[in-house]
């Protein structure tokens, strides 16, 4: 059975800092990425990571700020996000890709709401 578990978020003072971690278990995956979604939006990206080979990307919304990485042994993939703005306030879920050949992602996480007070 393919779980992604998050956790981490929470509340933060504009300008404070959290760590997101996504364990997946039950099979590999090619590939992982973190998305939120605010109250009335749309699911945005906000970053990703290939398993093998570590390439990655980022939103340009987060683009030094935020910061993905991953644990091989762990299975686990975290989101460091520092400098926070009251927009970043969202629910944010980890989620996994089986394949690199689609741009899909295959597997999602159920959230953790990331609140950032001004």
């Amino acid at each position: 059975q393919v779980q992604l578990v998050e956790s981490g978020g929470g509340l933060v003072e504009a300008g404070g800092s959290l760590r997101l971690s996504c364990a997946a278990s039950g099979r590999t995956f090619s590939a992982m990425g973190w998305f939120r979604q605010a109250p009335g939006k749309e699911r945005e990206f906000v970053a990703s990571i290939i398993w093998s080979g570590g390439r990655i990307n980022y939103a340009d919304s987060v683009k030094g700020r935020f910061t993905i990485s991953r644990d091989n042994a762990k299975r686990t993939v975290y989101l460091q996000m520092n400098s926070l703005k009251p927009e970043d306030t969202s629910v944010y879920s980890c989620a996994a890709r089986s394949t690199l050949i689609r741009a899909s992602y295959d597997y999602w996480g159920q959230g953790t709401q990331v609140t950032v007070s001004s």
